[in-house]
């Protein structure tokens, strides 16, 4: 089974910029498609955007649509998240997550954390006004 590993949060101020890393190791990568998910404190996980397993295909959470990229790069195992123009409600543990899965799945199943069965242990980002 894949372990994911996630790096990059930190201490930024609103307006910067960060990028997150996904790591995993076991399997290829390029087997799952993957999402990041957020949780703020006393809020629930919420989608933040998802790439399909070859990267043709990536969907994004309306309140981080134009400042979120996702990519992947399969060579490395590793699934990027940069986030530019950050806000201080962007502050929350950020969540890598892979499902391995055959088909490619509908719009629906990649914003659902249900659909992941992998998860990272999260990297804190904190955003300051």
């Amino acid at each position: 089974q894949v372990q994911l590993v996630e790096s990059g949060g930190g201490l930024v101020q609103a307006g910067s910029s960060l990028r997150l890393s996904c790591v995993g190791s076991g399997p290829p990568l390029s087997s799952y498609r993957m999402g990041w998910f957020r949780q703020a404190p006393g809020k629930e996980r919420e989608f933040v955007t998802a790439i399909s397993r070859s990267g043709g295909d990536t969907y994004y959470a309306d309140s981080v649509k134009g400042r979120f990229t996702i990519s992947r790069d399969n060579a490395k195992n590793t699934v990027y998240l940069q986030m530019t123009s950050l806000k201080p409600e962007d502050t929350a543990v950020y969540y890598c997550a892979g499902d391995w899965t055959a088909f490619s799945g509908t719009v629906a199943s990649y914003k659902s954390a249900s659909t992941y069965y992998y998860w990272g242990q999260g990297t804190q980002v904190t955003v300051s006004s």
